[in-house]
């Protein structure tokens, strides 16, 4: 079974009981902790991960063929938690309804679905509405992590999971219902209200950063992690996934230090020719990368390596290994707060802000391709300098 990496659930406050606004299914009197997969649920996640399958029947040889490529084109994340998301679905429509879910899924049994995972208000407090009985069977079926009702995030995925799911096998797709769109409209003004606001990473802003650079020492392993906090941040804040991929041969020297070549990104999907793709790597963070590739003699491949026992240099690191770098360094440097390796990238902008870089010059770096989703970090930063918030401060000059 395939976890989604980004699930988190809030503890079980209350027992799940009282809602009376959706429609409600009969309580089963003892759920099986170990649901059977329906046929249904591995369709569509089959066609998930391969949404041409189909179109195949009667390619011949070539039908593998364009099956590899699909596989090497998609993202492993992303594949990963569709799985989940499907199996999950699976698992609780068994144990609530008493019977494999199949598609395309009745409107009633999507409400269900957001009334048993997020919380409304009762007279006693917060509840929801997922039998405390059926809870514990899916976790005791590892389908889901913790007893309690999921973040708003998580039903939001789990929704947009099961849409795709009808979208990819042209059925009609109840996701899309007025009574579904209207009930997640007013469920996140709700959640707005209650001020309860998406969970973010802390960002690394130059401060923090500098106390987990000073946590480096003159060790392979530390000239390893120093060159590769200072090069994920200085190059524009580079995803885990992007690191990963910096090899010698797509980032070269330069009389200024070195330029990656960031051919492949979450926004650049298919590898087009364009201005922002190449990210600069100078000053320390220039320095830093060529002492590691130095004491590592690293000539070809990848940038980043394992160091096994005994100072030796082995494979390519993974971007799990990158994660958990950065929260060991944090818990090294003694940091108040969450961090993981998108504070690298969070941090990058926050601090572009504080010190007045332009949007699009912070943009251009990072590889954003939408404002909406820099702008906010940005703002973030340049709070505490905006001259609005000072205008009642005398002006030095005049004092």
């Amino acid at each position: 079974m395939i976890k989604y990496n980004n699930e988190q659930n809030l503890p079980d406050s209350m027992p799940a009981n009282t809602s009376r606004a959706l429609p409600r299914t009969p309580r089963r009197a003892a759920p099986r902790a170990t649901p059977a997969a329906a046929p249904a649920i591995d369709q569509a996640s089959d066609a998930l991960a391969d949404p041409v399958a189909h179109a195949l029947y009667g390619l011949g040889d070539s039908a593998a063929s364009v099956q590899s490529l699909l596989r090497e084109g998609s993202s492993d994340n992303t594949l990963a938690s569709y799985r989940s998301a499907i199996r999950y679905w699976g698992a609780w429509h068994d144990l609530r309804y008493g019977h494999a879910l199949q598609l395309p899924v009745p409107v009633k049994v999507i409400l269900q679905f957001i009334a048993d995972h997020v919380e409304h208000a009762t007279g006693a407090g917060m509840a929801h509405d997922l039998p405390a009985s059926i809870d514990e069977a899916l976790v005791a079926a590892r389908v889901k992590r913790a007893l309690g009702p999921f973040k708003l995030a998580t039903v939001q995925h789990r929704l947009a999971v099961l849409s795709e799911a009808h979208e990819t096998q042209g059925l009609p797709n109840p996701c899309h219902s007025r009574a579904v769109q209207l009930l997640m409209s007013r469920t996140r003004s709700a959640y707005a209200r209650r001020g309860v606001r998406p969970a973010r990473k802390d960002a690394l802003t130059r401060e923090p950063l500098e106390q987990i650079l000073a946590t480096c020492d003159d060790t392979l392993i530390g000239k390893r992690d120093r060159a590769l906090l200072l090069f994920a941040w200085a190059s524009g804040g580079r995803r885990r996934s992007e690191v990963v991929r910096a090899t010698m041969e797509n980032t070269r020297r330069t009389p200024e230090g070195f330029l990656y070549v960031l051919a492949h990104s979450k926004t650049n999907q298919e590898g087009a020719d364009r201005a922002d793709m190449y990210k600069p790597i100078v000053g320390r963070a220039a320095a830093a990368l060529d002492a590691w590739l130095q004491a590592a003699a690293i000539t070809e491949g990848a940038l980043f390596r394992r160091v096994r026992r005994g100072g030796v240099v082995g494979g390519a690191l993974g971007a799990e290994a990158v994660r958990r770098m950065v929260k060991d360094r944090a818990a090294q440097a003694g940091l108040d707060g969450d961090y993981a390796a998108h504070s690298l990238r969070s941090g990058f902008v926050t601090e572009a802000g504080r010190q007045g870089l332009a949007l699009g010059e912070i943009m251009a770096m990072t590889g954003h391709a939408s404002v909406v989703s820099v702008v906010g970090y940005h703002r973030a930063g340049a709070a505490l300098s905006a001259r609005g918030a000072r205008l009642l401060d005398d002006d030095p000059a005049d004092a």
